[in-house]
């Protein structure tokens, strides 16, 4: 009875599961009550595909800022190479006056290395580095004139003062009267020599200080003269004038190694000259991070217009030697990704 009991039991419970199988579905009824009440159904977004604009490439090249940059570049290699050198002619004369055997040849070799580099500071610094190892762009000559003192020139009778540089340049005239102040007259000489591209300021021993750029020196030295009125400067032709220039930072042409008192005086220049050298590479250093905060940016007015231009001038670029031709290369290349390459060539081989 128990068997016949529980077979009747199984065939009631198919007969249930059939008919739940025949019977129609509420498929409302049914996704309501899986589906969080807080979440409303879920619905298919289109795929929307964003493509990056291309960064880098010539577009970000801005010959100006690059050719600075590149200088700036320059200019710290110079600067580490000296530091290098510098640092190792103090270690030796350090020891030798320690009482180290270093040979006197070996110290003379390493004095002439340097004075050499030192010759080449212009050229190998991107002419960006002054004597004075100030870091300008470009690299500028400051020299005073004999005569050009703001105490002669506020006092005395009207007169004018025409300056020439060589007999081809153009005269440049500065009205000096009485009751000048200085900064009227330093501004005065300013604006007359700016077009022969000299600037003028003053220094504390109240001198006329000149600049030029250090290119333009020699000729600037050997051709200045000044013709007067006969109260502060001859009247007639022009006087040739004495032009001095501003003594270098670093002076290696003085360095001996002789005796101990040479020795030590050497030291001491070699040492002084090991801190102008770090004072000026951490100057350019600043200058380069500043710089190299806008490198990505595009330069103004970069449109289709000004493309001939800018291959014109990225073609000159390339073909300069040194660092210069670094900046352009580098700048172009930037916007060249590896997925751009091989796509690239997977469609040159289809």
């Amino acid at each position: 009875m128990q068997i016949q009991a529980s077979a009747s039991s199984a065939s009631v419970a198919a007969d249930r599961a059939d008919a739940s199988a025949r019977a129609p579905i509420d498929v409302d009824a049914v996704a309501t009550a899986q589906a969080p009440t807080a979440v409303p159904p879920a619905t298919a977004a289109p795929v929307v595909r964003v493509v990056a604009p291309a960064r880098g490439g010539l577009s970000a090249w801005d010959p100006q800022l690059h050719g600075q940059l590149a200088d700036a570049q320059q200019a710290l290699s110079f600067l580490d190479q000296a530091a290098s050198q510098l640092q190792g002619l103090k270690a030796d004369l350090s020891g030798k006056l320690a009482g180290r055997a270093v040979p006197d040849g070996q110290l003379a070799a390493q004095m002439r290395q340097f004075a050499a580099a030192w010759d080449k500071r212009a050229q190998d610094s991107g002419a960006s580095l002054s004597p004075s190892l100030a870091y300008e762009s470009p690299a500028m000559q400051r020299f005073t004139v004999r005569g050009l003192n703001l105490a002669s020139l506020r006092t005395g009778e009207r007169e004018t003062l025409t300056l020439s540089v060589g007999s081809g340049g153009s005269l440049m005239s500065v009205q000096l009267e009485p009751g000048l102040s200085d900064d009227a007259i330093v501004q005065r000489f300013a604006q007359a020599l700016a077009p022969a591209g000299i600037g003028v300021t003053e220094n504390d021993d109240g001198k006329l200080v000149f600049a030029v750029a250090e290119s333009s020196w020699p000729g600037v030295r050997d051709a200045l003269s000044i013709r007067g009125g006969g109260i502060r400067f001859a009247g007639g032709q022009g006087a040739r004038v004495k032009a001095d220039a501003e003594p270098a930072a670093i002076q290696p042409g003085t360095w001996q190694a002789g005796d101990a008192e040479a020795l030590r005086r050497t030291l001491q220049q070699v040492v002084q000259a090991l801190e102008r050298v770090r004072a000026a590479r951490e100057n350019v250093g600043r200058a380069l991070a500043a710089m190299s905060s806008g490198v990505h940016d595009p330069p103004a007015g970069t449109d289709a217009a000004s493309a001939p231009s800018l291959v014109d001038a990225f073609v000159a670029a390339i073909s300069q030697p040194g660092f210069a031709a670094f900046s352009p290369v580098t700048a172009a290349l930037s916007g060249i990704s590896r997925d751009r390459v091989l796509s690239l060539l997977a469609l040159g081989l289809a």
